[in-house]
């Protein structure tokens, strides 16, 4: 076999398909990484660590989340604003007006619906992604943050960032979430995640290390011991990754809550992350980023560190999106 045919050969067993028609195509899987001291969102390339831009916004964007149908939305705590920027071309697409303190963001899985906590309002605000507009405001019996949607009829925020309460939400009407109850955690909670098996919900502490999994269709729910709180959750199918960013840990457990690796990361890791192969061109990553440091570590799925890139003084959040 002549040396141009092995090497033609080689190339069509090792190359990912995805990966294939990502570079055809000219797009990339990036990380978008606040700069909360810098009035920016820095855009890393996911396999190389190079950044790709930063998209200038508003002074203190303190969270980012992407949704499916391609709009990212990141909120500005002393701002009081919402921007979303369309991952395609990392541009700002839409300032809004109007918030208090803008916290977190969930997507909604099956239309381009953004909830967004806005914790001294004690609201969640729905948006348009599609109109780049609110179109409603729920109020709920406190501050709510750290937010969370099921399969796309359920919702639970958080009151706090050491919360006695958490709130729930009903999508029958998903541009107008109606309250449906409060209950207390078994301890001071702080992130909510539900898992992507459709049975269970995380619920993570803000003054223990502890967490809680709790099972949808009803009963108490069960503790699992977990390093330095506030801790935050990921899911990828069947593996959890927590963060522990006071510890400067990345935890991989099972959906049952059994530790499987713990990967050392930079001080102040909190946040994390997941992108899967039909998100990242084939090349599945875990992000975590550094209130401390100003770094993101990325991670192979089984919890190797690919790398670690330094970006800026104080990134605190981090989402996944294909530009290009």
């Amino acid at each position: 076999m002549k040396r141009r045919a092995l090497l033609a050969a080689a190339l069509a067993v090792t190359v990912d398909p995805a990966r294939a028609l990502g570079a055809v195509a000219g797009g990339a899987a990036v990380a978008l990484v606040t700069a909360d001291l810098e009035s920016h969102v820095a855009a890393v390339d996911l396999s190389s660590g190079r950044i790709v831009k930063r998209i200038r916004t508003a002074p203190g964007p303190r969270s980012v989340e992407s949704s499916p149908v391609g709009q990212v939305v990141v909120a500005h705590i002393p701002a009081g604003v919402v921007t979303i920027v369309d991952a395609a071309t990392l541009t700002v697409r839409a300032v809004l007006h109007g918030f208090g303190e803008p916290r977190y963001t969930a997507m909604h899985p099956g239309a381009p619906l953004a909830y967004v906590t806005d914790s001294k309002l004690g609201e969640v605000v729905t948006i348009d992604l599609d109109r780049g507009r609110v179109v409603h405001r729920t109020r709920v019996p406190g501050p709510a943050r750290h937010v969370s949607v099921d399969a796309g009829t359920t919702l639970w925020t958080v009151l706090g960032s050491a919360a006695e309460r958490i709130a729930a939400l009903d999508l029958a009407d998903p541009r107008r979430p109606k309250l449906r109850r409060v209950f207390e955690p078994p301890f001071r909670a702080h992130d909510v995640v539900f898992a992507p098996d459709g049975e269970h919900v995380w619920i993570t502490s803000g003054a223990r290390n502890a967490l809680a999994i709790y099972r949808l269709s009803g009963g108490a729910p069960r503790l699992v011991a977990t390093g330095a709180p506030p801790q935050h959750v990921a899911f990828a199918g069947t593996r959890v990754y927590v963060a522990c960013g006071q510890d400067g840990t990345v935890q991989r457990r099972r959906l049952d809550g059994t530790p499987v690796r713990t990967t050392r990361v930079p001080h102040g890791s909190y946040n994390v992350t997941f992108g899967a192969a039909e998100q990242t061109f084939g090349r599945p990553s875990i992000v975590t980023p550094s209130l401390n440091e100003g770094t993101i570590a990325v991670l192979e799925p089984g919890g190797a560190v690919r790398f670690v890139r330094h970006l800026t003084r104080s990134a605190h959040d981090a989402c996944i999106a294909l530009s290009g």
